[in-house]
């Protein structure tokens, strides 16, 4: 069957067949591929006077055009998305950590995983809550108080297998309905 001009496939070969182009944002001399000029325009890039692009599938999923029920609106050409993210405290869900105690007498001062606050033996420099006029500010071990995790980004890739994708330049104009 032959293919609309334009009309993008799935092509497991390393190379484009005779008739196709590969879907990799490359520019495309006007004069020499009008009809596809005709349907693209400069939708995926180029000057609109000597050259137009094509679509640049590498690496990229493609998705309809238009908003599905609870989605964003997508437009003809647009790109979106990116290969790493680094949530913020805001992305972060809602959570908690629990606080240890034990009327025990401490055995370190090494505050960690898995720590219990405790009596402390020697009580010299700590305040109770009892205390008249206790220090505005006091200074806690960067390990009892740091913060958690390495800020990096992480992978936003779903699981994929890389194909190339094919525009049809010769073949049948796809008239309008």
């Amino acid at each position: 069957m032959e293919p609309f001009i334009g009309e993008i496939r799935l092509f497991a070969g390393n190379y484009a067949p005779q008739g196709w182009l590969l879907c990799q944002g490359q520019l495309i001399d006007i004069s020499s591929n009008e009809v596809l000029y005709a349907l693209l325009g400069t939708t995926y890039g180029g000057d609109g006077r000597t050259t137009f692009a094509l679509p640049n599938l590498l690496g990229a999923l493609p998705v309809g055009q238009g908003q599905g029920p609870g989605l964003t609106d997508r437009t003809i050409g647009q790109s979106l998305g990116v290969e790493t993210v680094t949530l913020t405290q805001a992305e972060m869900p809602a959570h908690s950590h629990a606080l240890f105690a034990t009327s025990d007498t401490a055995t370190t001062i090494t505050p960690g995983p898995g720590a219990m606050l405790a009596m402390v033996p020697n009580p010299q420099g700590f305040y109770d809550a009892g205390t008249a006029n206790p220090p505005t500010k006091a200074a806690f071990s960067s390990q009892a108080v740091g913060v958690a995790g390495a800020n990096l980004p992480h992978s936003n890739h779903m699981p994929t297998a890389s194909i190339n994708y094919i525009i049809a330049i010769t073949g049948i104009y796809p008239s309008q309905n």
